[in-house]
């Protein structure tokens, strides 16, 4: 008998259960868990799965100590002490429901529907449970809407202006690769199962290249590691593309049929030289000449670009000129190259089913999740104010900028904060009522994958742990107790699931609900990654039908993607955007380091920050400085550090090591404040202003001083 031969198992039964990860990570890995007397015992990887290949990492291999940590939130909580206190005491769901509901009414009757504002992300990866499932909730009650682009809008903004909506490359095919550019992604700890592709394509001859200002494990894996300054690998990829135009080193059958605006690009990168670059990033001319050179005579040629490569000024500006590359040297044609980005395109998703956009009031307001601090504090000018929050798959006390910010704001008397979850995090220390959220092995979800061609079904393993619910549940309630009673409302979960996805759709042919739950996934309808080159004869979902140089939505102004904004089911305009890419250098500032903050290798954004076995793994916080530069600061391997800007501080260990470029401080993001030496970590020093397309955040742009603490 093979896995997919598992007998479907009541919740709870003896035996092996199926499951898919919940996490905001490309992988989507496929679990087997383990249940006996109905307690979950164990998870493994799927090795019948084609990514997941029987491996987990490092975040979830020991998923059942989450599921059971002592620490879980298990009831419904109000606060008995001062706000951050984290003192609660347990209270029951009905009297949690009337107490939301009633200050939610009062909220309204005194300032207004869009005095309330829900924040939300990825806590959770689910279609039903992560994240547009409150919006209808908050659609039909007119709270103000919440704008989510932390993570991949301005990169899928760029993107969709060159290439349209398409999912491009199938991740599988990387196998087939002769040149393989990483840019801006540590995938060994973010993106960990596709290395295996890349690992074989390298064994059969292909060239590795990584472009990061850090030497991070992907990097060392690398045959060759190219460093540069953060925030400049625009001018980069401008002179990449001078380089290619100015030796004749394009496909020109390629470019001639399947492109538009070769002409007016030629002319924008004219004056974009290897020279211009090398002073711009810190990369050598002659190395750019022969990245230029190798990458258009490598094919078929990938570029993989991470969610890093948005997060500084001009990075929507970066992943256009990035998006041009392959098109002018014809690595579309074959299976393993082109631009990997977000595979997500591919799954059919009703979105609009999801999140019901047509209960919203015309005209409700916007505020981007990114300026929330700003926004509780005052500083926004927001008329009305925002007088009660309510919080689920997200923590913004640690992922958002402006962390002093936060603290004043969730501090207030009188915002009446709600937070559903799993533990009491940073965020939830400072709610009035706490619910209790279920984990990924005890509610019902439909997973799709931004990192690869399989969808899932994640069917229940065990019941709940102590009074917690899903998201679904929880929303049921609070619309019922509310009184909305509009059908979306009413909705069962599997009754959900048969909305939010097209599944008489090409790429679900053959593919169900019911199917999906005896094999747990499936590969969406597509070729097989030996033979999937989409885009081989053009065929780009552009106005032209083309890859477009230059750009014809641009004209549509800088343009938030109705994933990425609450309910949203049209372009949002912006100002004008310049069709052709062009150089945008990072922001100014007086402070002389750039400060990176990736994700931190054991945890997934601030997921598994307070659990013991991946602090193990990620060890003491830390900031990695380069050793010139801690030479002339007098700072000592080992020593506690104060990393400072006008925004804030943190204190840190320190690593000195040449990892890190001189110039450049490295502190992953993740840790939990009330772990940290002086209850702040690296978001007390991020900025808040937006990048220039898509509303991305500037994490890049962070510049910093250090100094022994």
């Amino acid at each position: 008998m093979t896995l997919a031969d598992l007998p479907l198992l009541a919740v709870g039964e003896t035996g092996t259960h199926r499951a898919i990860c919940p996490h905001d990570c490309p992988d989507g890995c496929s679990m087997l868990v383990s249940v006996e007397d109905g307690r979950a015992t164990g998870v493994r990887g799927d090795p019948d799965h084609p990514f997941t290949r029987g491996g987990l990492c490092v975040k979830v291999n020991n998923y059942v100590d989450r599921v059971y940590s002592p620490d879980r939130v298990t009831t419904p909580l109000r606060r008995s002490g001062p706000k951050g206190s984290g003192r609660f005491e347990p209270i029951s769901w009905d009297e949690a429901i009337a107490e939301i509901t009633s200050r939610f009414r009062a909220v309204v009757a005194e300032h207004g529907a869009e005095a309330i504002m829900p924040v939300s992300y990825l806590g959770t990866q689910g279609t039903l449970n992560g994240l547009n499932v409150g919006d209808p909730f908050f659609n039909k009650l007119g709270a103000t809407v919440a704008e989510r682009t932390f993570c991949d809008s301005g990169a899928s903004t760029a993107y969709v202006m060159s290439l349209g909506p398409t999912a491009g490359v199938d991740p599988e095919s990387l196998v087939h690769s002769r040149y393989i550019v990483i840019w801006a992604c540590n995938m060994v700890s973010t993106n960990l199962h596709l290395w295996p592709f890349v690992a074989e394509a390298q064994k059969r001859g292909a060239k590795v290249v990584v472009i990061d200002p850090v030497k991070h494990r992907t990097a060392k894996r690398a045959d060759w590691h190219i460093p540069i300054c953060p925030g400049t690998d625009g001018a980069l990829a401008l002179a990449l593309i001078h380089v290619i135009l100015a030796e004749g080193l394009t496909d020109a059958e390629y470019v001639a049929e399947h492109t538009v605006g070769v002409e007016d690009l030629e002319k924008r990168v004219r004056d974009c030289t290897p020279e211009w670059a090398a002073a711009e990033t810190g990369v050598p001319a002659e190395d750019i000449r022969t990245l230029a050179r190798e990458y258009a005579a490598g094919q078929p040629s990938m570029i993989r670009i991470g969610v890093a490569i948005e997060r500084h000024s001009g990075g929507g500006q970066t992943v256009r000129a990035i998006s041009c590359l392959p098109g002018l040297v014809g690595a579309w044609r074959k299976p393993g190259g082109g631009l990997l980005a977000l595979p997500l395109w591919a799954f059919p998703v009703n979105w609009d089913a999801l999140s019901q956009p047509q209960l919203r009031p015309e005209g409700t307001r916007v505020v981007n999740q990114y300026l929330l601090g700003k926004a509780l504090t005052g500083e926004l000018g927001l008329d009305p104010g925002i007088h009660a929050l309510m919080v689920y798959n997200a923590n913004p006390m640690i992922v958002c900028p402006d962390q002093e910010k936060m603290v004043a704001g969730l501090s207030r008397e009188d915002l009446f904060t709600v937070v559903s979850e799993q533990f009491l995090t940073d965020t939830a220390q400072f709610a009035d009522i706490v619910l209790p959220a279920t984990t990924q092995l005890e509610q019902l979800d439909v997973m799709f994958s931004w990192g690869h061609f399989y969808i899932g079904l994640n069917r229940p393993s065990i019941a709940p742990v102590g009074e917690a619910i899903p998201n679904t549940e929880l929303f049921r309630r609070l619309a019922a107790a509310m009184g909305f009673d509009d059908e979306c409302f009413g909705m069962t979960d599997e009754e959900l699931i048969e909305q939010a996805y097209d599944w008489g759709a090409p790429a679900l042919q053959g593919i169900t609900p019911k199917s999906l739950a005896k094999t747990g996934w499936a590969r969406l309808t597509l070729p097989d990654a030996d033979h999937y080159a989409p885009h081989d004869i053009g065929g780009f979902p552009t106005p032209s039908g083309k890859q477009e140089f230059a750009s014809a939505a641009a004209a549509g102004g800088n343009f938030v993607l109705p994933l990425f904004r609450q309910g949203s089911n049209e372009a949002q305009p912006g100002g004008e955007v310049d069709p052709l890419p062009h150089y945008i250098p990072p922001a100014h500032s007086d402070y002389p380091l750039h400060l990176v903050s990736p994700k931190a290798h054991a945890f997934l954004n601030s997921s598994y920050g307070n659990l013991g076995a991946q602090q193990r793994v990620q060890g003491e916080p830390s900031a990695i400085v380069h050793p010139a530069d801690a030479e002339t600061r007098g700072i000592v391997e080992g020593s506690l550090i104060r990393v400072f800007n006008e925004r804030g501080e943190f204190l840190v260990k320190v690593k000195v090591s040449d990892e890190v470029a001189r110039g450049v401080v490295l502190a992953s993001m993740g840790q939990w404040r009330s772990q940290a030496k002086g209850l702040a970590t690296v978001n007390a020093v991020n900025p808040t202003e937006f990048a220039d397309l898509g509303n991305a955040p500037t994490f890049s742009d962070t510049r910093v001083e250090v100094e022994p603490a």
